[in-house]
């Protein structure tokens, strides 16, 4: 049935955007909708204006009917339900239980687990392991992306823990850890969902060492493990009170709500971490109760839709104009590509037709002189999300902000408006789509609603696609021939095993 929608949007008109806004007035009031946290007027939200993208009523209309025929509805109920939503694993994604909204049994579950959390942060804070003052953080993919990001926007200035998060295994990531660190101040966390990740063990092990040849008596009183195989972690030799685990069903991409939260805790203070998960239910509601274009997520995934599947864009670009959302970009890289990266329906059949477009992007004002020539004269159509927020995050003179703010604002109206040149190297041709997402402030509260509706966004794509967004296969087999190489014996394509005798690990 999903075809035979799809035959229909390919078969609707597509005005420019110019004849959009030339043809309805209300254009702004109908695709441009702030969502406010909390009922004081006074209360922080978010802008979220689609009004700029190629959407009209005819295809908001169909997509809404693709939608209904590919049962959004129920998956989005079995997604808050806790059912199974991923089949090729068996596995619920309950995300949304880490902030209080889904199954019950799973809420409480997840309450229980963060007022350990709580408990374990606030003690370190008081001293009870002494004087605290860096935590190296190691994981890898959504256990490193997720608390790098939200430090780093969150957490620049006045941090109660200097916190490093380590990814990469290549030892020069650690070192430039251990450079800005003093051993007899420096805990461990271990952020692994298995406990048995080759990277985060590796670096794990190192730190060890590290904090061993560097006076401290004791190292493993100085771990916390976040992970979902407590056992593990203690036969690794992580004492069990500082062992902080969360639920199989949260997936490693979807997992900074759990205790994966906790050097971003770390950081913060408790309170802040509190309305950062506040925040993210506050989309999960909006998400769960609302409808058809009025759900924001909704309303993205039907722009991502239309310029993937009907306008052929190969990518989308994100630009946040704040250095505090630097790792944005990289974050949803993960995000989308990872989840809906696939080429086969949730049922196991070839999709006809994209999926995930390639995410990419960067900070304004940087890339305008680096990257934005192409968005605006290349032969690739580019959609773009601008993301900003109203308040600076800095002190300096407002010159700063309304210079980068200005910037931002200008290169939506440009992409739409083009402009015409007699001179073809100076002719803009315009009609060039782009979002804006405009955040009153950058407070946990809006920054964990930005996120949530990212994930949620995502998920809306997967069931437009009628994909499975929550298994990864894609990143074991690159794993599985690299533990063949480590383990020797294999025989590999000529030139793989020139570059083994090459680097001299044949």
């Amino acid at each position: 049935m999903s075809e035979a929608v799809w035959n229909k949007l390919q078969g609707l008109d597509k005005p420019t955007l110019k004849q959009l806004f030339d043809a309805d007035s209300g254009r702004l009031d109908t695709f441009a909708t702030r969502f406010d946290l909390g009922e004081e007027e006074s209360s922080t939200g978010i802008l979220f204006d689609w009004s700029k993208t190629h959407l009209d009523a005819a295809h908001v209309a169909a997509f809404e009917e693709l939608a209904e025929v590919q049962d959004f509805a129920g998956r989005r109920a079995a997604l808050f339900a806790g059912e199974i939503v991923n089949p090729t694993e068996g596995r619920a994604a309950e995300h949304t239980a880490q902030r209080g909204v889904g199954k019950e049994e799973s809420v409480h579950l997840a309450a229980e687990n963060h007022h350990r959390m709580a408990a374990i942060v606030e003690a370190i804070h008081r001293g009870a392991m002494g004087e605290v003052k860096h935590l190296i953080h190691v994981g890898i993919g959504g256990s490193a992306l997720g608390p790098a990001l939200a430090i780093d926007a969150l957490a620049r200035e006045g941090a109660m823990v200097d916190v490093h998060v380590v990814s990469n295994i290549d030892g020069a990531a650690l070192e430039q850890a251990f450079a800005k660190c003093d051993p007899a101040t420096t805990m461990l966390a271990i952020a692994s969902k298995t406990f048995t990740t080759i990277e985060t063990m590796t670096n794990a092990d190192s730190v060890l060492i590290w904090l061993r040849e560097n006076g401290v008596e004791d190292p493993y009183g100085r771990v916390v493990a976040l992970t979902a195989a407590p056992a593990k972690a203690m036969e690794w030799g992580v004492d069990e009170t500082r062992i902080l685990p969360f639920s199989e069903s949260v997936g490693g991409r979807y997992s900074l709500w759990s205790s994966i939260g906790f050097p971003v805790a770390m950081a913060l203070g408790w309170p802040d971490f509190a309305e950062f998960l506040d925040g993210a239910a506050a989309m999960d509601v909006h998400f769960r109760d609302t409808d058809g274009l009025a759900n924001l997520p909704l309303r993205a995934a039907f722009a991502d839709q239309y310029y993937t599947r009907l306008r052929g864009c190969q990518t989308r670009a994100v630009f946040a104009y704040d250095e505090r959302m630097a790792l944005l970009p990289d974050y949803l890289q993960q995000l989308e590509m990872e989840s809906n990266g696939k080429r086969v329906t949730f049922d196991g059949q070839p999709v006809e037709g994209p999926t995930s477009p390639i995410t990419w992007g960067g900070v304004g004002t940087d890339a305008q002189h680096a990257v934005f020539q192409l968005l605006h004269q290349g032969t690739n159509l580019v959609p773009v999300d601008f993301i900003a927020s109203i308040a600076p995050g800095h002190d300096l003179a407002f010159d700063h902000h309304r210079i980068l703010l200005s910037n931002c604002f200008a290169q939506g109206a440009a992409l739409m408006a083009g402009k015409h040149s007699d001179d073809p190297a100076r002719a803009y041709p315009g009609d060039r789509p782009s979002a804006t997402i405009l955040v009153d402030d950058l407070t946990p509260a809006t920054f964990g609603a930005l996120v949530a509706f990212h994930e949620h966004r995502t998920f809306a794509n997967a069931v437009l696609l009628g994909i499975n967004p929550f298994d990864q296969f894609g990143v074991e087999l690159g794993k599985e021939i690299a533990r063949q190489i480590e383990a020797g014996g294999t025989q590999f394509d000529p030139s793989t095993t020139a570059l083994l005798a090459l680097a001299g690990i044949a």
